[in-house]
């Protein structure tokens, strides 16, 4: 079997890795996306229980991971007044990292391809309202990206 994975499950299991990181400060990176992996993709895990990592899904991971801060700020900055980033759900927080991330770090993807992507992972993990508050931070986020050339 083909060990080949699309960009949008990529995704998918980059928020699957990230989200108990989030939580549990033990877990190491490698741990969390080879448990992602093994979710519903055990043709990855090979005999001696080594997982295959696609090499995009570790630059995600690791990448949301090193800027957390960063990303943090931005969406912070795009939040109304009386909002904090506390109050977003962190299913809704780590796809909005997701999402900056990839606009501002890979060059491979254009960002309108990420802002769909992102809301697609809010339909699929979050629920409508969720789909609508992603949607118009990254909308923000990327007319931010567009008109400063990536020095938001």
């Amino acid at each position: 079997m083909s060990k080949e994975l699309s960009r949008h499950e990529i995704r998918e299991k980059a928020l699957q890795a990230l989200f108990p990181l989030d939580f549990n400060q033990e877990l190491t990176k490698n741990d969390a996306i080879e448990n992602a992996l093994a979710l519903d993709h055990s043709a990855f895990i090979s005999e001696d229980e080594d997982a295959f990592v696609p090499a995009y899904l570790d630059q995600l991971v690791g990448g949301v991971l090193e800027h957390k801060a960063e990303l943090d700020q931005i969406i912070q900055k795009h939040l109304r007044k009386n909002w904090s980033i506390t109050r977003i759900a962190k299913m809704d927080l780590i796809i909005l990292r997701l999402g900056i991330y990839e606009m501002l770090y890979t060059s491979e993807v254009p960002n309108k391809v990420v802002l769909n992507e992102a809301i697609e992972l809010a339909k699929t993990f979050s629920d409508d309202q969720s789909r609508k508050f992603v949607n118009g931070i990254l909308s923000n986020v990327m007319k931010d990206i567009d008109e400063a050339g990536e020095n938001i």
